[in-house]
């Protein structure tokens, strides 16, 4: 990485928000936190990161998409990737995915994420991201 790229972090869970932004860190990234959707908002407004990986439920069981959805309508946002974490397959059963252009068009975002996140993972599809903008 040539420049320090910067990361907006939104997750409820303090402690999962702490543990994300360590990883992240040690990757190399400059990371922003948010513990709730509005503060995120204001984050992404103010820093205008290069990505933005948000947890799915926060305050409503669809903030993370809601969020995703404000950010990918502001004309910086739509060029940045926007991923979306969730454990919610855990608990419903049911697998969310952003895998067709269909998808990420009414989704809002560029990737679905399942939880508990693997670094590796997140760190390669950050930077496959990132070199698709250059």
């Amino acid at each position: 990485m040539n420049e320090q790229k910067k990361i907006l972090l939104v997750d409820d869970d303090e402690d999962l928000l702490e543990q994300h932004k360590m990883l992240l860190e040690s990757k190399g990234y400059a990371v922003l936190t948010a513990n709730n959707s509005a503060l995120g908002f204001e984050l992404f407004k103010n820093e205008r990161p290069d990505a933005a990986v948000l947890d799915l439920i926060m305050e409503e069981h669809d903030s993370g998409f809601v969020l995703s959805y404000k950010i990918k309508k502001d004309s910086y946002g739509k060029n940045i990737p926007v991923f979306v974490l969730t454990s919610a397959t855990y608990v419903t059963g049911f697998k969310f995915e952003a895998s067709t252009e269909e998808e990420k068009e009414w989704i809002k975002c560029d990737e679905i994420i399942n939880k508990p996140i693997n670094i590796e993972e997140l760190t390669q599809k950050l930077e496959h991201y990132f070199a698709l903008s250059k």
